[in-house]
């Protein structure tokens, strides 16, 4: 083999491990940027559902304080929210489903409660 080949040969294996290199990298981002770009799971930015959720679920400790219209007010925000979570990821939908759900069933409670009297 003369040294033209090898020469050949060289950037031949180089341009096989570019290339193999490029497609483990671009595996790694395509569905990351899939996301970015199609909106899937993208809701609101994350502070807004967030925060109102946060807002919600921190009023539980008070719920047998609140009124009639209180409580129906929060038990219709967490319904609000809830097909908002439903678009996350499996590990966050699952935790903070559950989560608005407790909420919202104390509200429920909290809501019989005042009006059985």
């Amino acid at each position: 083999m003369g040294r033209n080949e090898r020469d050949i040969s060289m950037k031949k294996c180089g341009i096989l491990f570019l290339a193999i290199v490029t497609g483990i990298v671009i595996s790694f981002f395509v569905p990351a940027a899939e996301n970015i770009f199609l909106g899937k799971g993208v809701v609101y930015a994350q502070a807004d559902w967030k925060a109102e959720f946060e807002d919600i679920c921190s009023k539980t400790q008070d719920a047998m304080s609140f009124t009639v219209v209180e409580l129906r007010s929060l038990i219709e925000r967490a319904d609000k929210l809830k097909p908002l979570i439903q678009k996350l990821d499996e590990t966050e939908r699952k935790v903070y489903l559950k989560r608005l759900q407790m909420c919202r069933d104390l509200f429920v409670f909290a809501l019989g409660e005042k009006e059985k009297k």
